[in-house]
C-alpha cells in the first residue's frame, strides 16, 4: 500500500522543534528608512493642507498620497530623504 502524498508520518525532521534565541532588549532600534523620514515630513504637510476638508478619512488618504509621491519622486530626490536617514542615524549613535 501506497502511502498518501504530502505525509511526513515517517519524516523524523518535524518532530524536532528549534527554540526560538532570546531577544536582546538593550539592543538599538534600526533607524528608519528613507521611505519613512519622507513620510514623516509629508505627512505634516499633508495634514495641514487637507486637514479641514476630510478629517474622518485623513490616515488612509495620508498614507494613499504618501505612497504615490514617493514613487513619483526621482532618484535624486529619494537620495535627499537617504541622507537625512543617514545624519539622523549618526545623531541617534553620537
Amino acid at each position: 500500500m501506497k502511502a498518501k502524498a504530502g505525509s511526513h508520518a515517517g519524516d523524523s525532521r518535524l518532530a524536532v522543534k528549534k527554540s526560538k534565541a532570546e531577544k536582546d532588549p538593550n539592543k538599538p532600534k534600526r533607524p528608519p528608512s528613507a521611505f519613512f523620514v519622507f513620510m514623516d515630513t509629508f505627512r505634516k504637510e499633508y495634514k495641514e493642507k487637507h486637514l479641514r476638508s476630510a478629517p474622518s478619512s485623513l490616515r488612509a488618504s495620508v498614507g494613499k498620497a504618501g505612497g504615490e509621491k514617493w514613487k513619483s519622486l526621482s532618484d535624486v530626490e529619494k537620495k535627499e530623504h537617504a541622507q537625512e536617514k543617514k545624519e539622523q542615524a549618526q545623531e541617534k549613535n553620537n
